[in-house]
């Protein structure tokens, strides 16, 4: 039996997924502010700084508590740091019904990097 690696669990799930960059995703967001930005990166990188009005569910969580937190019908751009957890999140949301899901390529990094704004 051949094992998987992580890396080959991320480019399953990326497969599957929608990625948008963060680029594009200051656009959606200027078009549809209604967006919900999801972060599912640990408590401390989240205390370090986020995007602005951006829901945290860490990545470990996402399953028992999204759907408490995010109705369904939402339009959801997910980030991590880097946007590998991110798409493997993003590919959960869509297993559990979520149809409207982006993971941002890149990730929390790139989103700073693109001139982002960011709070905390």
């Amino acid at each position: 039996m051949r094992y998987k690696s992580g890396t080959d669990l991320i480019d399953e799930a990326k497969s599957r997924i929608k990625e948008v960059t963060p680029t594009e995703a200051m656009r959606m967001s200027e078009e549809d502010p209604d967006i919900v930005y999801l972060d599912v990166r640990e408590p401390n990188e989240w205390n370090l700084g986020r995007i602005p009005g951006a829901l945290f569910i860490a990545r470990g969580n996402l399953e028992g508590r999204i759907e408490a937190t995010i109705p369904r019908d939402k339009r959801v751009i997910i980030y991590c740091a880097r946007g590998n957890r991110s798409a493997l999140a993003a590919d959960t949301m869509q297993q559990m019904g979520y149809d409207d899901v982006a993971s941002m390529s890149q990730g929390f990094f790139g989103w700073v990097d693109a001139g982002g704004e960011v709070e905390g």
